[in-house]
């Protein structure tokens, strides 16, 4: 097997100059120190925080075969084993275009406004049972995360997935140009991060960005369940898109759910495809990950993925840590249930997993539930959390804890006698939130990455983890 990268071809890649350095092997690329391979190559990116060159010398000590920096630090340190170029995150996208090119595989690209980590994961799922396929790790789906993950997508690939974020109008052009994708999935759009966008409307025309990176003769693959599939085919139209796919509950999708049952934790679904029928087996609860599931079918017919190994591979699948993840905690015959939606948070994922709580039996004792600001809401953020009201009451909790202030507008809708607690920050709110639960309870925690949350959810592990 071919390494990931020699030197000579991550020199030629990034058009930079090696110092102190002979070719060999690059086993990986890295951009923390604290995660070096033997053989890697560090690339020193300076963010918003920190500036990867002042790990250089770190990285090298732990085994490093190379590190890639900018000529400004070279010029003011010297050194071996090094590649100089210009800008090291600039090499990093060079060396992205140069994986992509060189790639025989086929490419999915997976963007939205809720779903995306899930979604790349069903299909990748999927995929990964037909052939050897990279994908995306956690969320790294941003202006860095993208590039890096195209660099380190081994030559023999077969399939790639990769997740695209963004929060801002223009930032899924440059990454989907990157990526290159022949399948290019939206999983929905929705309010969320309108704080940098004048309307839910412009959100869907940023969704659609991932259309200008499509291969010629690629396919779209969109969630027909939201109020903005139109703008989405015109752009897909003005691309000069032919082949477009949809999925959904909507009775014109291509992709047409049935309604979804459950049992216990799993999930029984009718996916009807033209003539065909697949019946979906999920091990996770919830309609928007029947969606997600069916996501993934249609990406797999499109790769030419045996049905019955797609299916087969969604009836194992569950949902990542922070996105909907349960655990059960302590004794079996009264566990705590822990529902694990720390990762982030918009109305439609509110929605969605109240929904599923809301159907969620408590093993034994009574149902509490955690919810955290939705950051990045701009002026509508108030009337935003509001609308929560309905959903909140559905779930039948006896205990709600609110987080944030970006919240607070909530405990007026639900009224202060409805509201078990409240705090700006978790760490206020943790100890009187552990000390309510008790084995047999159902706690779900939800709310955006920023607030934190997952300290919660560690806390509670940590707490009951152990039998009474």
């Amino acid at each position: 097997m071919h390494p990931l990268w020699t030197v000579a071809e991550a020199v030629a890649a990034t058009g930079g100059r090696p110092e102190g350095l002979s070719d060999g092997p690059l086993s990986s690329v890295s951009i923390d120190s604290r995660e070096i391979e033997h053989d890697a190559l560090f690339v020193a990116i300076k963010g918003d925080s920190h500036d990867g060159h002042d790990y250089v010398e770190a990285a090298l000590n732990a085994g490093a075969a190379a590190a890639l920096v900018s000529e400004d630090w070279f010029k003011a340190h010297d050194g071996d084993q090094l590649i100089v170029v210009p800008d090291p995150l600039e090499g990093l996208r060079a060396m992205a275009r140069a994986a992509r090119t060189r790639s025989k595989a086929i490419i999915v690209a997976v963007t939205g406004s809720a779903g995306k980590t899930t979604t790349k994961e069903a299909i990748r799922t999927v995929l990964a049972a037909a052939g050897r396929t990279h994908y995306s790790i956690k969320s790294f789906n941003n202006h860095w995360g993208v590039p890096l993950m195209l660099a380190r997508m081994p030559r023999e690939t077969q399939f790639g997935v990769f997740e695209i974020g963004m929060n801002h109008p223009g930032e899924i052009t440059p990454l989907t140009w990157l990526v290159r994708p022949h399948i290019a999935v939206i999983t929905t759009v929705a309010a969320a991060h309108l704080e940098f966008f004048k309307s839910v409307t412009e959100i869907a025309e940023a969704k659609a960005e991932i259309f200008l990176g499509l291969e010629p003769g690629g396919t779209a693959v969109l969630n027909a369940d939201h109020d903005y599939l139109h703008v989405l085919f015109a752009k897909a139209r003005e691309c000069g898109i032919e082949h477009i796919v949809t999925y959904g509950y909507d009775a014109e999708a291509d992709w047409r759910i049935g309604p979804p049952d459950a049992a216990g934790a799993r999930t029984f679904a009718r996916v009807m495809h033209g003539a065909d029928v697949f019946d979906l087996n999920l091990q996770v609860r919830g309609r928007h990950m029947v969606a997600n599931a069916t996501a993934a079918l249609a990406v797999a017919r499109l790769a030419g993925v045996d049905r019955y190994v797609a299916l087969r591979e969604l009836a194992d699948f569950g949902a990542p840590g922070g996105r909907g993840e349960t655990t059960r905690l302590g004794p079996p015959d009264k566990p705590l249930l822990l529902v694990d939606e720390s990762y982030n948070a918009n109305v439609a994922s509110m929605n969605a997993a109240m929904e599923v709580f809301a159907s969620t039996a408590p093993p034994g004792g009574q149902k509490v539930l955690v919810l955290g600001d939705m950051l990045e809401l701009g002026p509508q953020g108030a009337e935003l959390h509001q609308s929560l009201k309905a959903a909140v009451l559905q779930t039948g909790a006896a205990k709600v804890f609110l987080v944030g202030k970006a919240i607070e507008p909530l405990i007026d809708a639900l009224g202060e006698d409805l509201v078990t607690g409240h705090a700006r920050r978790i760490e206020e709110l943790a100890e009187p939130i552990l000390q309510s639960l008790a084995f047999g309870d159902a706690v779900m925690v939800k709310g955006s990455k920023g607030v934190r949350l997952a300290l919660l959810v560690d806390a509670i592990k940590q707490r009951f983890s152990a039998p009474a």
